[in-house]
């Protein structure tokens, strides 16, 4: 396991939840906006706690966290992740997992064994363009696999998507909301120019979208999910 870090205790990152976010390094995708850059280019923690720390302090933490996030990166490239989750189930927490959607035979897996229960899924854009912003030659089927299996299996979900300029538009926002047809819940979620990936890809231009622009998109994709909402 890869670990890059731990944020010991969050209110808004497992809804309903007071949890912890594991942090595993290393991605598949060269999003530019990614607001964790080191952990994108795999960088591993040294002041991080290893893997039987992170047992030890779950166990610590009984009745004041409600449960664990394992974030990235991309968790789904780690070949650990399922132990991981297994191990943190026994301790007694419900797991979430952050993923960007990519790896849906691991999902898939993780789903058999009922190690998840709850699954956010990032939509970077168009499922048919994301190359390339994102990922040059990506088969936009593994996406498109990875939704109709959380919407049909998984216990709770939601897809989200960083409003972000030029890689996300309006009929951008109505495609994915039209792919995720009847989701549970869809997150449109502002961009911040801060500690980002790759910063030069935005020199020069108005990447981020204003309140009223946000509102707008959430216009465009709420009549295709039953729960819209901007973050």
């Amino acid at each position: 396991m890869i670990l890059g870090g731990i944020q010991k205790s969050s209110l808004v990152d497992f809804p309903g939840k007071v949890s912890c976010v594991l942090f595993l390094a290393g991605c598949n995708f060269d999003c530019p906006y990614c607001h964790n850059p080191k952990l994108a280019r795999g960088f591993k923690n040294p002041q991080a706690s290893g893997e039987m720390g992170i047992y030890d302090f779950l166990r610590n933490r009984k009745g004041l966290l409600d449960g664990v996030v394992i974030s990235g990166g991309e968790p789904t490239l780690d070949k650990d992740l399922a132990p991981l989750c297994r191990a943190i189930k026994r301790i007694g927490y419900p797991v979430k997992l952050d993923t960007n959607g990519s790896r849906p035979e691991v999902l898939h897996r993780l789903l058999d064994d009922g190690l998840v229960d709850y699954i956010a899924v990032d939509i970077k854009t168009d499922p048919f363009h994301y190359s390339p912003y994102i990922k040059k030659d990506f088969n936009p089927d593994h996406i498109l696999s990875s939704i109709r299996m959380i919407m049909e299996r998984a216990k709770d979900y939601e897809f989200r998507t960083t409003c972000v300029r030029p890689i996300v538009n309006e009929a951008t926002v109505k495609n994915i909301a039209m792919n995720i047809k009847g989701a549970k819940r869809y997150a449109l979620q502002r961009f911040h120019e801060t500690d980002i990936l790759h910063p030069e890809f935005f020199d020069g231009s108005d990447a981020a979208y204003d309140d009223d622009d946000m509102m707008r998109l959430k216009f465009v994709a709420e009549p295709f999910v039953e729960t819209c909402i901007v973050r």
